[in-house]
């Protein structure tokens, strides 16, 4: 643990030499120095940022929960029940290449301008990896796992209990750190349009009016919030599998 902490402040620390030395060789006015942009943050406080941060972090929790609970669903379907594959594959590969952003402004006629739409956006794009990732992973469990356990009379759900649902649970979370980076991404997108509130809208607000050190503390900010994420997905991946060393 402590070698990681020092891995992501070396890591922060490079990361913060590099912006400071492209402020100082570029305009300032365009590019602030982190110094300028650290100071801009106890303002951006005072200006409803608690409120944008925590609509963007409510839209984004419920999106990936949805998005994970109906593709572990459907994956388990697909993987288990030879109907439901005949029917679901070819749906899976004909709309999976569709561009799911040209969607948004259907999304938000049928879901309107508030979270309903941005929480569909997430989990239209993110759904389908999740399926198919527990889908896969399904599949490649050997037979002989389930002859052991049908052996020694064990249910069906017990054989769900004990082989197939710890067999999903690396492929779930390995997808869900994947599918976090696109969620937060489509997020902004998707907060710049019928909405007061959120990152995204913050983010593209101060870009508008030219405040620089707001939007680029913004941007920070929302960068941190997918690190906080994505260390809280690792922190519960190994809760939930103890038996793998790194999950």
């Amino acid at each position: 643990m402590k070698r990681r902490i020092l891995s992501f402040t070396g890591a922060g620390i490079f990361l913060l030499a590099i912006w400071q030395v492209a402020s100082m060789l570029l305009a300032k006015t365009l590019l602030p120095s982190p110094v300028t942009v650290f100071q801009a943050i106890p303002d951006l406080v005072q200006r409803d940022l608690v409120h944008h941060l925590g609509a963007s972090l409510w839209r984004i929790s419920l999106g990936m929960v949805l998005a994970v609970l109906l593709g572990f669903l459907l994956g388990l379907l697909i993987a288990s029940l030879p109907r439901w594959k005949n029917f679901f594959d070819p749906l899976v590969y004909l709309t999976y290449p569709i561009p799911k952003m040209a969607l948004l402004p259907i999304v938000m006629l049928l879901g309107g301008l508030g979270d309903l739409s941005k929480v569909i956006m997430i989990v239209l794009i993110v759904t389908p990896q999740v399926l198919v990732a527990v889908r896969d992973a399904i599949e490649e469990i050997p037979e002989h796992y389930y002859d052991v356990y049908r052996v020694i009379g064990a249910s069906s759900w017990q054989r769900f209990g004990k082989i197939t649902f710890p067999a999903t649970l690396p492929a779930i979370f390995s997808t869900s750190r994947v599918s976090l980076g696109t969620a937060i991404s489509i997020l902004f997108f998707t907060e710049n349009y019928g909405t007061e509130f959120g990152m995204g809208y913050f983010i593209m607000d101060a870009w508008m009016r030219m405040d620089y050190p707001a939007m680029y503390a913004a941007i920070l900010i929302l960068s941190l919030l997918g690190l906080v994420l994505f260390v809280a997905l690792d922190l519960l991946a190994k809760g939930v599998m103890p038996w793998r060393k790194s999950a």
